[in-house]
């Protein structure tokens, strides 16, 4: 089975806005088994997207689009969707109730050209949009291939992929494979390069069988793998994939992070919710990124209590209580501030453990032995110890600080274990 994906709109040619649609709609659509034949990116322009959509029909057995369904007069697939695919427009009173509903909810007076979005080619059978007001559309031609049309606000796509009732992937499903089961499950691995670890899992791989399959997903710092299964009996499926799961663990061994699909932040978030325990981040370097993490979690509120962004030199005395001569001495970017940070950190915030850091993020800033990328972590456990350890991130700015964020909360969260080791 093959897909094909076009991207809509103006801003994507542009690089104004990142194009993350289409990594969502092939990370949940291979994971089902489908090959991505094509990935297209077109403007607001009725012929290439016309031309697009007819070059994507011939050659995959689905089409997903995303773009071009707003109010606007750029918005225009929906008319070019029409032209290809035959019938005129029709007023779609669901389409009408769901954007009334959403107009309602966020206390907005619905103007005409929104009321407008209820248009839809009399040929497509509507999903409806639960997350915004442009309607997904399906079409399918004589020859059975299937295009959904699908809005190119990224929260809205990844909210009607998934594979839930009433769902993008769901009704994909049910339309090319309504006997196949799936099933997916992640383990997390970290403090191993890519490349390493595919070497250590080589032996695993071959012995995948045929509807198994292993996906690497790295991020900085971590590396998400995910093991996909798909077949007819499910109750077979499931004996081999638990199986198979389990040889996966054992094979990752000790790099093996966390047991699912998780951030840095809600791996360490979980750690600490277990344990009862309270945490803070005292941050130079990284600029807060750590509490950005963490509180980007719903819910992190009952064990994060605060963090102190200590830039400059007379914060980190002033408030987190560094030493004035240790700076003098040893600088900013040193073991022994670091590890002052991250009591100081635990003192001002109240709270049981802390992480902190300091370093050098560039492009500027390098000194003798401290080039671009120099960056001390430390971690203050609940037992009162502090540790420190020194690390060279490679990268740009924002890649030494997503590094430093990530290592620095797997740091305390492996702090965290070894604190259990110890007590057992």
């Amino acid at each position: 089975m093959t897909l094909s994906i076009i991207i809509i709109g103006d801003e994507i040619l542009l690089g104004q806005v990142s194009d993350t649609n289409s990594r969502a709609i092939a990370r949940t659509f291979t994971a089902l088994g489908w090959e991505v034949c094509a990935i297209r990116t077109v403007g607001d322009d009725a012929a290439a997207i016309s031309d697009a959509v007819r070059h994507a029909v011939a050659e995959a057995d689905l089409v997903i689009t995303t773009g071009g369904l707003g109010p606007t007069k750029d918005d225009i697939t929906k008319r070019v969707l029409t032209d290809i695919f035959g019938g005129g427009m029709r007023l779609d009173s669901g389409v009408t109730e769901n954007i009334e509903r959403i107009f309602a909810l966020k206390g907005l007076q619905l103007n005409d050209l929104t009321r407008q979005q209820a248009l839809v080619p009399e040929n497509c059978r509507v999903i409806q949009n639960r997350f915004g007001t442009a309607p997904v559309m399906w079409f399918e031609n004589a020859e059975g291939k299937v295009l959904v049309s699908m809005p190119g606000v990224p929260f809205e796509t990844e909210g009607m992929l998934s594979l839930v009732p009433g769902g993008v992937a769901e009704a994909v499903k049910l339309r090319f494979n309504p006997d196949l089961y799936f099933r997916h499950r992640s383990l997390m691995a970290g403090g191993i390069s890519e490349s390493a670890l595919a070497e250590r899992l080589e032996e695993f791989e071959l012995s995948l069988p045929e509807n198994l399959h292993l996906a690497y997903l790295p991020q900085p710092g971590l590396i998400r793998l995910r093991l996909d299964g798909r077949g007819n009996d499910a109750a077979r499926l499931d004996v081999d994939f638990d199986d198979y799961f389990v040889r996966l663990r054992d094979a990752v061994g000790e790099y093996t992070v966390y047991d699912g699909d998780a951030s840095a932040a809600e791996i360490l978030i979980d750690a600490l919710r277990r344990r009862g325990l309270t945490m803070a981040s005292a941050e130079s370097c990284t600029g807060g990124n750590i509490a950005h993490a963490i509180t980007s979690v719903s819910g992190c509120s009952d064990v994060f209590r605060g963090s102190v962004v200590s830039y400059a030199n007379d914060v980190k005395t002033g408030v987190l209580g560094v030493d004035a001569i240790t700076l003098a001495t040893d600088g900013a970017v040193s073991e022994a501030t670091v590890r002052q940070m991250a009591a100081g950190a635990c003192r001002v915030c109240g709270a049981d453990c802390a992480v902190a850091t300091s370093g050098i993020a560039g492009p500027g800033g390098a000194v003798p032995g401290k080039p671009v990328g120099t960056v001390w972590i430390a971690v203050a456990a609940p037992d009162g110890s502090v540790t420190a350890s020194l690390h060279r991130f490679p990268g740009d700015r924002s890649r030494v600080i997503e590094r430093a964020t990530t290592t620095a909360l797997l740091s305390l969260a492996a702090a965290l274990d070894r604190s259990d080791c110890c007590r057992k």
